[in-house]
């Protein structure tokens, strides 16, 4: 684990090239890739995808965000725009240009607000069990109950009621270490960060309208059994950006990459793979 300090706060990542390492690209010319973690997890929702594009040779970053596992708390509202503007930083610090950036359910929501303010930095995009359109009005007032009762009661009631949703209940059964790693992040997670998010989250602007927009090489990945944001979320974001690609993982619910990590992973190393090479793709620190 590394730590930067950035915008006020100090951000702890994993590297898959160690601390201080900048420039680097992966092998066949693969550029970095920044992961953005969901809510309310930290980067350790990552491992999988950090050892195998470590294995493959490929620099990966995968941060805590702002209020979440070892990355400073801040109280109040922390809206899409300041993680994102938090990630651009830690980008600058380690010297990356650009990136293929992946998230996950509220990561993926970042990656969109990143991709909004800093599409330059931009190589690629993955976006996991997420959804792009804004929140209802009951989902606001939800969002913000949710907040208070996490401030007041701490993380564990919500986490175990969520767990089985988190992920599907046939996995919290047959795969007991990846529901205890699940309920370990939740309950871990700093209720006044993870507060923070919520309040923010709920005020976040509606992505569709951008989506025709983007122009960068696009997959989309979603767990078959998904109960917060089902395969049609998905066909929503493949159907509007351009040329996007789809994969629906078997057997898997909100968190496809831990519960199948192997064909998660698959499907991410063959989307950098088909990057093409030149200044999009292989020369990642020109911008």
């Amino acid at each position: 684990m590394s730590t930067a300090s950035v915008n006020g706060i100090d951000i702890a990542y994993e590297d898959t090239v160690g601390s201080g390492a900048t420039g680097a690209t992966g092998t066949n010319g693969r550029p970095e890739v920044l992961l953005v973690h969901g809510h309310p997890f930290d980067r350790t929702m990552w491992a999988p995808q950090i050892a195998e594009l470590g294995r493959q040779g490929v620099r990966a970053v995968a941060p805590d965000l702002r209020g979440y596992g070892e990355t400073t708390v801040v109280p109040g509202v922390t809206p899409l725009e300041t993680f994102a503007g938090d990630l651009v930083a830690l980008l600058d610090q380690l010297g990356i240009g650009r990136a293929v950036v992946c998230g996950l359910s509220m990561g993926g929501q970042i990656v969109l607000e990143f991709y909004r303010l800093f599409p330059e930095r931009v190589a690629a995009l993955v976006l996991a069990d997420t959804f792009a359109r804004g929140e209802t009005p009951d989902g606001k007032r939800e969002r913000r109950e949710r907040a208070e009762r996490l401030v007041a009661e701490g993380m564990a009631g919500y986490a175990h009621e969520v767990l089985d949703k988190m992920i599907t209940p046939a996995n919290v059964a047959d795969l007991p270490d990846v529901a205890d790693h699940v309920l370990a992040m939740m309950t871990g997670a700093p209720p006044q960060g993870a507060a923070a998010a919520l309040r923010g989250r709920a005020e976040r602007p509606d992505y569709s309208g951008m989506l025709a927009d983007i122009d960068v090489p696009t997959l989309v990945l979603v767990g078959r059994d998904d109960a917060f944001t089902p395969v049609g979320d998905a066909e929503f974001l493949r159907d509007r950006i351009p040329g996007a690609r789809l994969a629906v993982i078997e057997g898997a619910g909100h968190l496809p990459n831990l519960e199948r990590p192997a064909e998660f992973n698959a499907e991410l190393v063959a989307h950098l793979a088909a990057l093409p090479a030149g200044p999009g793709g292989t020369d990642m620190t020109k911008v």
